[in-house]
């Protein structure tokens, strides 16, 4: 890849980021905005640095000035793989025994305003308002404006993500039989995962039989009998970050009608809310779409959770499909269509494919079949 590395897009792309941010902490009236590490961070430098006791900050002025990295001097490799060279960032490095908080300080204007990221821990957050004279307010308006819709590099790495996970859910006959534990089939699942093209396995759900009936069950011991109806739900990152998240139904063996017969609505009731998405209709009505086919089938009480939640750097991000979020879509959106029907103590079934809004409808990143799946 040209001007790229294995982990991060092209500088460029990085560049553009830092000007908006800029932009829009300028528009909130706003001198700076203050980024730990994080899913933050990796957005607007390319840099999975982590965060310690010690603190490493991004700082990006309002005033479009080059923005800044304080950072300890001995974690200075951290930035090694980001663009922050390649965009002349200036580099911070403080030792121990130096106040971090007051070098921050020592590279604002006097009284400035600044955000911080959601991310930030109390353990930062709380010294660096100490240090500056106005409190720092939540960065958050801003950066769900940068991050929520995504540019064409990023829809690229969430289709790779969803390619290498239907890869995965394409082999699930080769672990989800009957006689092995849920606990034994994720085991395999996780390898299959990273085997297929993800960094690692994020979360791997096995819910098989009443265990289905919980939506964040993890695996347990339990052995899956024949008949039971089990909820795989699975993800992880691919390159440069960006996560895959899908869920398909199975059953082992041929399911008793009336399951096949509830079944089949939820299957409708998932097709209904991705029809229903395209730009200018609010995350809400999409919900809505989905919530109507269960509510109207007489589930409306079995599914307890929102249709579907943003996706990218996070496996959870903004925007929410859920009821009361008036949030208008726009192309370049991405999130889970997920609704899903629990039976307590009987079994549970959920169906989950990550679409992007497009300029004049969908697109969906999974391919995989959405019946009730026979094994």
């Amino acid at each position: 890849m040209s001007a790229q590395t294995e982990s991060r897009f092209g500088a460029e792309i990085y560049g553009r980021r830092l000007e908006r941010a800029a932009e829009l902490t300028r528009a909130a009236h706003l001198d700076a905005l203050l980024i730990t590490p994080g899913p933050d961070l990796r957005y607007l430098l390319g840099s999975a640095a982590q965060s310690f006791e010690r603190l490493t900050c991004l700082i990006v002025p309002a005033s479009g000035e080059t923005p800044s990295v304080v950072l300890p001097k001995l974690e200075l490799a951290a930035l090694d793989g980001s663009a922050a060279a390649e965009l002349g960032i200036h580099l911070v490095p403080w030792v121990d025994g130096v106040d971090p908080y007051g070098v921050v300080k020592s590279t604002l204007n006097a009284g400035a305003r600044v955000a911080v990221a959601d991310s930030m821990p109390a353990l930062h957050l709380l010294p660096i308002a100490d240090a500056l004279t106005a409190l720092p307010v939540s960065a958050t308006p801003i950066l769900r404006e940068l991050r929520m819709t995504k540019d064409s590099a990023e829809i690229d790495a969430l289709r790779r993500a969803g390619a290498a996970i239907d890869r995965v859910h394409a082999r699930m006959g080769e672990w989800l039989r009957t006689g092995r534990t849920e606990a034994d089939i994720a085991a395999d699942i996780r390898a299959a995962i990273v085997a297929e093209g993800h960094l690692d396995a994020d979360f791997v759900i096995v819910g098989s039989g009443p265990n289905g009936a919980n939506p964040h069950h993890a695996e347990s011991g339990r052995v899956v009998e024949p008949g039971d109806v089990v909820v795989i739900d699975i993800g992880g990152p691919v390159e440069p970050g960006y996560f895959s998240d899908s869920t398909r139904t199975y059953v082992l063996g041929e399911p008793d009608p009336e399951i096949a017969e509830r079944y089949a609505v939820l299957e409708r009731a998932q097709a209904a809310a991705v029809a229903a998405v395209r730009p200018g209709v609010t995350a809400a009505s999409v919900d809505a779409a989905a919530r109507k086919v269960l509510t109207e089938a007489g589930f409306g009480a079995e599914f307890i959770h929102r249709t579907g939640h943003g996706i990218g750097l996070s496996v959870h991000e903004e925007p929410y499909v859920v009821d009361g979020n008036d949030i208008v879509l726009r192309a370049g959106m991405a999130f889970s269509i997920e609704p899903g029907i629990y039976f307590d103590g009987e079994w549970g079934a959920r169906i989950e494919d990550i679409v992007v809004v497009t300029e004049d409808g969908v697109e969906s990143v999974n391919h995989r079949p959405h019946g009730l799946a026979v094994l």
